[in-house]
């Protein structure tokens, strides 16, 4: 598995890449020792996997994670244990306090390999490509890891997005129109120019007096679908 050392400190990054010679399927494919340069590193070498601490010069791993369109699994490594159920929060694969023992580092890689299997099993089952796209979303003090497919609406709020699920509603600085470039358009759809509907739940569509069509959300949230665009809709999927 390729991964990254994102750590601004040369002897962090010393020690964990000896205490990774014990763990020889991991191989370190670079180092960065700021967030312009880990996004750097990370967008040209797409790696399963990053160490990345917290706390840098010019930004922290929270900041380099808002700014990537596509996150690897995430080990954070820090000496402030205060960031830990901010880190957790966010749905890392694990957190790992500075000095780093060996016996946890060794524990979050063994979770690393197990969510490798599973999403392995997951996709030979269902004879799928590998695929498990994420968000990583920042407001505020709030920082959140979803599953693209756990997103049920996408709202437009001038140059940011309000983001729906579970009980969540954080703003993402992205446009609508961005993550429209990135999003299965078998699974979401542009139902107008406010709106991206995840059609997974959609409980209910009905017509409109407009010629469009109206969404009932699983929440009871009422999305409308422009007469163009429903137009359209119904078309591709002969409905």
């Amino acid at each position: 598995m390729n991964a990254v050392i994102v750590d601004d400190e040369r002897l962090a990054r010393s020690e964990l890449r000896r205490l990774l010679i014990s763990h020889p399927h991991i191989r370190i494919i670079g180092e960065a020792t700021n967030i312009i340069e880990a996004q750097q590193l990370i967008e040209a070498e797409k790696p399963e996997l990053v160490f990345l601490d917290i706390q840098m010069p010019g930004g922290t791993g929270f900041d380099l994670l808002s700014n990537l369109d596509h996150i690897p699994q995430i080990i954070f490594t820090t000496a402030y244990d205060t960031y830990a159920m901010r880190a957790f929060e966010v749905n890392a694969l694990d957190y790992l306090l500075k000095p780093i023992e060996a016996n946890r580092l060794a524990h979050a890689l063994q979770r690393v390999h197990s969510k490798k299997n599973h999403i392995a099993d997951v996709q030979k089952s269902q004879n799928t490509v590998a695929q498990e796209e994420k968000l990583f979303i920042k407001d505020g003090e709030r920082c959140w890891f979803v599953a693209i497919t756990d997103i049920a609406l996408f709202e437009s709020e001038g140059n940011y997005t309000r983001v729906y699920f579970e009980d969540q509603r954080p703003l993402f600085l992205r446009s609508l129109n961005q993550l429209e470039q990135k999003l299965d358009s078998s699974i979401f759809i542009r139902s107008s120019r406010q709106h991206i509907v995840n059609l997974q739940f959609v409980k209910q569509m009905s017509s409109t007096a407009s010629g469009g069509l109206e969404l009932l959300l699983k929440s009871g949230q009422k999305i409308e679908m422009s007469r163009r665009r429903a137009t359209e809709f119904k078309q591709a999927n002969r409905f």
